[in-house]
């Protein structure tokens, strides 16, 4: 097996840009952390890596298309033979195929199919593949980035593929938190805020640093932390 680092190694899925690569930089800046950088595009994920590396950073690069089972399986066998453990996996990959103005009368069945792949089946995949090298060492931190736009609480009209795909998730993240009770393996999820990202759009007023900054909270918390919130701003909101 190869080099046993004492770094916590943690994934980010969907971090050649936006949200995913300042939650890598983020994470390459604090002490104790081995960052796997992974995108579907491996000359966009290489390059982002490089730029991080320009930077002064740190971190290794794993392509990774999250709909392909077979593409997490080879993500799972890197992870056990480079560093033989897994600690932290933040599902950041995300889309929304929604058309612009879309509602559910005039919607395709199609378009709730294809973001259900990414959004919902990419992280089960990934937690089914990685929580076993988590509970290895008795310690992990599933972040999982969702949207406010998920909370059923506040639930409102438009995009309702993406909508529909972050409640899933969340109901994803309370599921597991709960089978996970007592393992030392902490699942949440996240909102990041209506962030400037090509996703949010140059309205949007937060930057990226304040809308990757409660997923890197999340996969550094301590023992004993929450597991199965739902968090923006690193405060609790309703689901």
């Amino acid at each position: 097996m190869a080099d046993m680092r004492p770094q916590r190694v943690a994934v980010v899925t969907g971090a050649n840009r936006g949200i995913g690569l300042e939650i890598c930089r983020q994470l390459c800046r604090r002490d104790g952390f081995r960052v796997v950088l992974t995108s579907r595009d491996e000359g966009k994920g290489r390059a982002a890596v490089k730029t991080l590396r320009a930077a002064g950073l740190d971190l290794d690069y794993r392509q990774l298309e999250v709909t392909s089972e077979r593409s997490v399986e080879l993500l799972a066998d890197y992870l056990a033979e480079a560093y033989g453990r897994c600690d932290v996996l933040i599902n950041n990959a995300g889309v929304m195929a929604d058309p612009r103005g879309s509602r559910v009368l005039d919607s395709k069945p199609a378009t709730y199919r294809e973001t259900l792949e990414t959004n919902l089946f990419g992280p089960l995949l990934l937690i089914q593949a990685l929580v076993p090298l988590m509970k290895k060492g008795r310690y992990g931190r599933i972040v999982n980035v969702s949207s406010g736009q998920g909370q059923l609480s506040d639930m409102g009209a438009g995009t309702p593929a993406y909508r529909i795909s972050k409640s899933a998730l969340n109901a994803l993240t309370r599921t597991c938190a709960a089978e996970l009770c007592g393992s030392g393996i902490l699942v949440n999820s996240m909102c990041p805020g209506w962030v400037k990202t090509d996703m949010g759009g140059p309205s949007a007023p937060r930057t990226v640093a304040q809308g990757a900054d409660t997923a890197v909270w999340l996969a550094a918390l301590p023992e004993g932390g929450p597991s199965g919130g739902f968090f923006r701003d690193r405060k609790p909101i309703p689901w």
